[in-house]
């Protein structure tokens, strides 16, 4: 049998990562990406991936961790009551890692690295002006090119999916902006935290020595009153959350609104959404990218399976298989972390019950053993 070619259309982490996976088989890929150039340097986001999606990675990329890959053994979870800090929980592990952190910019570079140096993918830069489902072409520059399988993976917000999502997309908004930013310190931060604020959930997530990242969900009204010192208030929450007497300086600091979009429908006829696009759920447990990862090792687990049998992506039942596969874990994962930001709102009726809650939930040690085998290696059905 030909070779068969599929499209990937999109550069980000989800596009680059899908492409050098999927290449491992007896395919052609195209990659397309913006007619605009990018400045990669300029992505200063961070993304924490799990000790099995590590290991995956690993495996299929040939990464080394040494290289920019941030381990933690411990993470620790806080919530405020009444202006006081507790402790509630701690994960733990002292043989493995529990998460790996690394700044996106540097995931990139590498995944361009990889790809410049096999002929199983070509990248176009050319921005696309038609996706058509039901003859599996795209257009560009009044070309339209066939494709055996078409995945788009061009974040949550492209217009390119409206032809095959037709409207049914689960959607919230949360009314809430996401604050990310670089910090860089003199004090001794090695392992992850998740402070459960007033204000939003905060979390921290070092990626070198002597640097961390933030991301920080707050309201929209807490945002537009305080914009203008915000640095400022951020600077002085963290001297406080982390006992520093200073914090050296703030960089890259930027703002997201943040919204929960689940799609319901993946696929039509040969055309697949993958990425963001297909789920965008609140940052504040950093499952985003794992769910991408476990996404692109099931597609890659089907697609080899059904080339080995011989036959024809456009005419298997491969993307009906990934949907029936992947469905359930994504949304219970969306739902479960919107259930959790629901439950860390700041509610003065609700806040002794939850307090009492936190106080014991430490007691339970098979809760903790449950939410850290499903953080690491997802729903397994």
């Amino acid at each position: 049998m030909d070779e068969q070619k599929i499209c990937i259309i999109g550069d980000g982490l989800a596009g680059l990562t899908t492409a050098i996976i999927l290449s491992k088989e007896n395919i052609k890929i195209d990659l397309y990406c913006n007619n605009t150039k990018k400045n990669i340097s300029l992505d200063n986001r961070t993304t924490a991936i799990s000790e099995s999606n590590y290991q995956y990675l690993k495996k299929n990329l040939n990464l080394n961790k040494k290289d920019f890959f941030w381990p933690c053994k411990k993470i620790d979870l806080f919530f405020e009551n009444k202006e006081k800090i507790t402790k509630f929980l701690k994960f733990e592990e002292k043989n493995k890692n529990l998460m790996y952190i690394f700044q996106n910019k540097s995931l990139k570079k590498k995944l361009v690295k990889i790809i410049s140096t096999t002929n199983k993918i070509k990248i176009i830069k050319k921005n696309i002006e038609e996706i058509n489902n039901e003859k599996g072409f795209i257009r560009f520059d009044k070309k339209k090119v066939f494709y055996d399988l078409i995945v788009l993976s061009m974040g949550s917000r492209s217009k390119l999916y409206s032809t095959i999502e037709e409207g049914r997309t689960i959607e919230k908004d949360y009314k809430e902006v996401g604050l990310t930013a670089i910090i860089k310190h003199n004090t001794k931060i090695e392992n992850a935290s998740q402070f459960f604020l007033k204000e939003g959930p905060l979390a921290i997530l070092p990626f070198q020595q002597k640097a961390f990242s933030i991301v920080w969900s707050v309201t929209n009204k807490f945002f537009d009153v305080n914009k203008n010192n915000i640095r400022k208030i951020l600077t002085e929450k963290l001297k406080a959350l982390l006992k520093a007497k200073s914090i050296k300086n703030i960089e890259t600091l930027q703002s997201f609104p943040i919204n929960l979009n689940l799609k319901t429908k993946y696929f039509k006829k040969n055309v697949l959404i993958l990425g963001d696009g297909l789920h965008a759920v609140h940052p504040m447990a950093g499952q985003g990218f794992n769910l991408v990862l476990r996404d692109i090792k099931k597609l890659k687990e089907l697609m080899s399976r059904t080339l080995t049998l011989g036959l024809l992506i456009k005419e298997s039942f491969m993307l009906k298989d990934f949907y029936d596969s992947r469905k359930a874990e994504n949304n219970l994962f969306g739902f479960g972390i919107n259930l959790t930001n629901i439950f860390f709102k700041h509610n003065r009726y609700f806040s002794p019950l939850k307090k009492e809650i936190l106080n014991n939930i430490n007691k339970f040690s098979f809760i903790k053993k449950i939410s850290q085998s499903i953080s690491d290696k997802g729903i397994l059905f």
